[in-house]
């Protein structure tokens, strides 16, 4: 396995070589040593999602221009750098590489909770530490996102993919409320202690691993070059190429409908933070639902037809949540739009999975997450710019119509519809 040079550009997979979850397939275990990465990754999913908000609830005692500030700080180096993090992880082996992020971060967290007890949470602190999960986020996420493919059989992987995604959607429930106990009872460093044993449960597991895919590369060019060459080889596969324009579109116009444009519904209809919470609760119980039908029976025999499909019926949800009246309709339509956004990511992942190079995997992974954050960053200053001036309701529809037209490109073209 070289990167020296661009690798010849994978022809489009058919129907026959895509993960079709036949039922051997689906009756197969998954790999233990698959199970026991992803129970590792678990404990660090849920360590970080309790940092993040006891981060962002410090940064907000010193204004809304200081939390914009922590934010940023994340934000910022995790796009700009996350193409060199894939090139890394490709040349010296994924493991390798979040064997490397994780220490950094036990060390990280472990000074943020020192110093946070000693001289509380000056934003500068803040900032910092913001800065750096960025930037070690920037190396971690290519190489994690990589690792379902070097850990489990092919014609496992969509299951296999589903399980996380169901992990990473429990994560996100549980970790707000995590972070929120963690803080009550010890402040920014308690929750900083709690991220900090995550680490180190994480770094017994990848001592123990040893994945069937990871071997660095033999003929190593520039990482700039092997960078530019993930982005060649993605934009000269139709595959791939619509897959990172799905990605981008959903990130663009579903991700905001929750975070976002959710919270601003709620408070027009004069709804409490309960009501508002339950709203954000049905999307991510739809998506667990699917994930976790997913992982148990596996994805539609055609991938590209469930993306599509997802697409179609996450427009629907968001459809319903624009013009819900009451709160019961709200969380019917955003649950739905949950149920369209699971069936999206679960038959979305295999797709790549099965087109992405052994000598590429980090660096797909890399893209998928760079055109993810830019879209997001800019569909949420323009949803925002526009909900302040015509209230939330237009580009929640907006949001409707452009899932509802990718999801109706994508079935229309040959490239997804035969997949």
């Amino acid at each position: 396995m070289t990167d020296a040079t661009v690798p010849t550009v994978p022809t489009v997979p058919t129907a026959s070589v895509l993960p079709t979850a036949p039922t051997a397939a689906v009756r197969s275990p998954l790999p233990g040593p698959y199970l026991l990465w992803l129970a590792g990754a678990q404990a660090g999913l849920l360590g970080d999602a309790a940092l993040y908000f006891a981060l962002g609830w410090a940064a907000s005692a010193h204004g809304g221009g200081a939390t914009g500030l922590v934010l940023t700080a994340i934000t910022l180096p995790r796009t700009a750098l996350v193409l060199l993090g894939g090139a890394v992880a490709d040349r010296f082996g994924a493991r390798r590489v979040m064997l490397a992020a994780d220490a950094v971060m036990l060390v990280a967290t472990a000074a943020l909770a020192l110093v946070a007890g000693s001289r509380g949470t000056p934003l500068w602190l803040l900032v910092t530490a913001a800065a750096v999960i960025g930037t070690v986020d920037a190396f971690y996420l290519p190489a994690s996102g990589s690792m379902p493919n070097r850990l489990v059989p092919a014609d496992r992987l969509p299951r296999a993919l589903a399980l996380r995604q169901a992990g990473g959607q429990g994560a996100a429930l549980l970790g707000a409320p995590l972070g929120g106990l963690l803080v009550a009872a010890g402040g920014l460093p308690g929750a900083a202690v709690a991220d900090a044993v995550s680490f180190a449960v994480v770094l017994l597991v990848l001592l123990r691993l040893r994945p069937r895919v990871d071997a660095p590369s033999a003929a190593p060019a520039g990482l700039l070059r092997e960078a530019a060459s993930g982005v060649r080889l993605a934009l000269g596969d139709p595959l791939l190429r619509a897959a990172l324009l799905l990605t981008g579109a959903a990130a663009g116009a579903l991700l905001p409908v929750v975070s976002l444009l959710g919270p601003l519904l709620a408070r027009a209809h004069g709804w409490t933070a309960d009501t508002a919470g339950l709203v954000t609760g049905g999307q991510a119980a739809g998506m667990l639902a699917v994930a976790g039908l997913v992982a148990w029976r596996g994805g539609l025999p055609r991938a590209g037809v469930g993306v599509a499909a997802g697409l179609c019926t996450a427009s629907v949800g968001v459809t319903l949540l624009a013009l819900a009246a009451g709160p019961v309709a709200a969380v019917a339509g955003s649950t739905v739009t949950g149920v369209g956004a699971g069936l999206f990511a679960c038959h979305l992942g295999p797709l790549v999975a099965a087109c992405a190079p052994t000598s590429h995997l980090s660096r797909v992974q890399a893209l998928l997450t760079l055109v993810q954050s830019a879209a997001l960053v800019l569909s949420n200053a323009l949803l925002g710019v526009l909900a302040d001036t015509a209230g939330a309701t237009l580009p929640t529809l907006l949001c409707a119509l452009a899932t509802a037209t990718a999801g109706l490109t994508a079935l229309a073209g040959p490239t997804l519809r035969r997949a």
